[in-house]
This record gives C-alpha cells, sequence and structure tokens, in this order.
C-alpha cells in the first residue's frame, strides 16, 4: 500500500512506498529541499513541518533530536532525511 504525501502550499502529491523518506517524496514531487549534507541527518537543513497526519508519528531518534539542537532548527520541524513514510501526510517547509 503506497501513502499520499502532499506538500503546502505548492499542493503537489506523490504516493510513495511505505519507507520512503519525505526527502526523496519532496524530490519525487519535484519540489527543492534545503540540505547540506547527503540525507544522513546531520545538517538538519531538510526540516519539514508536519501539518496533517502527524498524530502518533515515531519520536524523534536521538540523532534527530541532537542535529535539530546543534543546527539550531525549530522543534516542530522533523528531519526529512529521517523521516519515514508510514501512512498519508501533509507538510511544508519554511523555505517553499
Amino acid at each position: 500500500m503506497h501513502h499520499l504525501i502532499r506538500f503546502l502550499p505548492s499542493e503537489r502529491s506523490v504516493r510513495v512506498a511505505p519507507g520512503t523518506s519525505l526527502l526523496e517524496a519532496a524530490r519525487e514531487a519535484g519540489l527543492p529541499v534545503a540540505q547540506t549534507c547527503t540525507g544522513e541527518g546531520i545538517c538538519a537543513r531538510c526540516g519539514m513541518q508536519i501539518v496533517e497526519g502527524g498524530e502518533d508519528l515515531a519520536a524523534e531518534s536521538p540523532r534527530e533530536t541532537d542535529a535539530k539542537a546543534r543546527n539550531r532548527i525549530e522543534g516542530q520541524l522533523r528531519l526529512s532525511c529521517l523521516l519515514l513514510a508510514d501512512r498519508d501526510l501533509t507538510v511544508t517547509a519554511p523555505y517553499w
């Protein structure tokens, strides 16, 4: 079963296989994603805010929490390179 990932404010959306990162989904939708690392959760620039569907998402890993703190990333953002699709989600990013 594929999951629908919707991106605001662009209204673009993609259906992705379970386990696809939000970073990969955004790229598949043709949206730019800020990052300076290669998707290992180091730079924390790829933060996205979960607008819908975020209830009961897996908690941040210590790696994600540390990367966000080290790079002064807002707490409500989740790192799209580390967050894997396991349900339908609507997301936005401060740089779109």
